[in-house]
This record gives C-alpha cells, structure tokens and sequence, in this order.
C-alpha cells in the first residue's frame, strides 16, 4: 500500500462520521419522499418499505402548485443575483482602486450590516414596500434580498478585486485603451472567478429565504418555494408528509445543479481569492 493511498484512507475514515451528519437528513428526506403513504409512520422506524412511489413526486407537483412556485423562486433569485452584481462590482472596483475619505469607515459599515437579520428591519421593510405599492409583487423580494446582498458582494469582490495586478490596467492605459475599456475588457474578465463564487452564494441566499417571502407575499400564486412548502404544514389538519418531503427534494435540485455546474469556479474564485 503505498504512502498516498494510506493518507486517502486515513483523510475518509476521518471524514466520513462529518459525512454521515451532513447526508442523514437528506437521506431521511428522500426515503420519505418515496414511500408509500401508509408506511409513513411505522413503528419501530425503518429504513425499508415496501415499493418505491416515484407517483408522490407526481402527485406532489398537481395539488401544491409546484411548478408555480419554482418559477417564482427562480425569477426572484436570479433577479436579485443580478442586481446585487449590477451594483456591487462598481462599488467593489471602487474600493480597491480609490482612495477616498472615510474608505475605511465605510468597509466596517459594510461588514458591521453582515450582523444585522433581515426579520429586524421586517416591520419597516414592510411598510416601505406598501407605500411603493409592491406589497404581493415579487419585485419587492427582487429589491430587499439584492439590497440585503450588497454588503456581502462588495465585501468578497473588494477582496478578490485586490489580487488583480493594477500593473495590467496600467499597461493597457500606457496603450492608448480608456479607462472603460481597461476595466470591461482586461479587470472584469481575470475577475469572472469572483463573480460567479459572489452570484452563487447570493442566489442560495435569495432561494432559501423564508421570513420576506412569507411577509411581503400574500397570493398563492406568487409564493416562493420555502413558503409554497410551508404551506403544505402550517395550518393543517392532515399533514401530507410524503409530499412535503418530495417537493423539498425537488427545490434542492436547482441548488446542486448550480453548485455542479460552476464548482470550478467555486474553487478557483475562493482559493485565488483567499491569498493576497
């Protein structure tokens, strides 16, 4: 057995009770998901059952408004990835690049916001939205969670944007290109990593939350997957829990082909980043 295969072995015993923790709740989530309605709530629990209902997943999507949901929760994600981006990059390059009075005050503001739950400032959020008349309009949940974002994407841009050689712009100026043209086609570009690890941490941001959603969204038709899915529980007689458990599978998939998709970039962005 050679050196690096005993290290490989030594590194999965180690990680393999951490392994354990983090997939039990998903295992526990799939095998509900898939079981026959009358074998929910079996005593004592097992793992087996009698056939696998892939007919929950189906019947699931017909009588909870599935399909709705999804879109809502991609259109509201993606949107306010895009805005948090759209005004966060400016503001990154800002800060690594000029010097001005109160730059430092303002870094501890941004990281001083980090602390702050969105369910303090829900109140006021709401009352602000109403007076715009955006109350049940999924663009309120577009404009709160990218405002809520910003400080986190200027924070990690800011921080990769400092590894990028200022040497490069310089050449490129030396060459007659603009300032603009410096920045969109030379620093944007050795900057994609950052961008791309910011956006998917600000879209899982804008996908799981909860608290907003249910505060600002009142029509079924309008809500998001995490309140879609509450629904399914909260004021129910009868709780489908096979169903419950199906769509909650099923909202985990944009996620993971996210993360799968773009881990490449997940890793550079966050190792390039993380050395200055």
């Amino acid at each position: 057995m050679t050196t690096k295969l005993r290290k490989s072995i030594v590194y999965w015993l180690l990680l393999s009770p951490l392994a354990v923790v983090i997939l039990f709740p998903f295992a526990v989530m799939f095998v509900t998901a898939v079981r026959p309605r009358d074998e929910l709530f079996v005593y004592p629990p097992r793992w087996t059952f009698s056939q696998f209902r892939w007919d929950n997943f189906v019947e699931m999507w017909a009588k909870t408004n599935f399909g709705g949901a999804l879109l809502n929760s991609l259109y509201v994600s993606v949107a306010a990835t895009l805005l948090a981006l759209l005004f966060s990059i400016p503001a990154a390059y800002a800060l690594s690049r000029r010097r001005f009075a109160g730059k430092g005050l303002y870094r501890n503001f941004l990281l001083m916001t980090q602390m702050m739950s969105p369910i303090v400032l829900v109140l006021g959020l709401f009352r602000l939205m109403v007076s715009f008349g955006l109350v049940n309009n999924l663009n309120s949940l577009v404009i709160t969670y990218g405002a809520f974002n910003l400080a986190f994407t200027i924070w990690m841009l800011q921080s990769y944007f400092n590894t990028i050689p200022r040497d490069l712009e310089e050449a490129a100026w030396i060459d007659g290109a603009s300032h603009w043209y410096a920045v969109v086609r030379i620093f944007l570009p050795l900057a994609v990593p950052a961008m791309v690890v910011t956006a998917i941490f600000t879209f899982i941001n804008s996908w799981n939350e909860f608290v907003l959603a249910l505060t600002m969204i009142r029509s079924n038709d309008d809500f998001t997957l995490p309140v879609q899915i509450f629904s399914q529980v909260a004021g129910r007689y009868q709780i489908e829990w096979h169903h419950v458990m199906a769509a909650t599978v099923l909202a985990t998939v944009p996620v993971a082909i996210v993360f799968s998709w773009l881990q490449r970039y997940l890793i550079r962005g966050m190792a390039l980043g993380a050395v200055k």
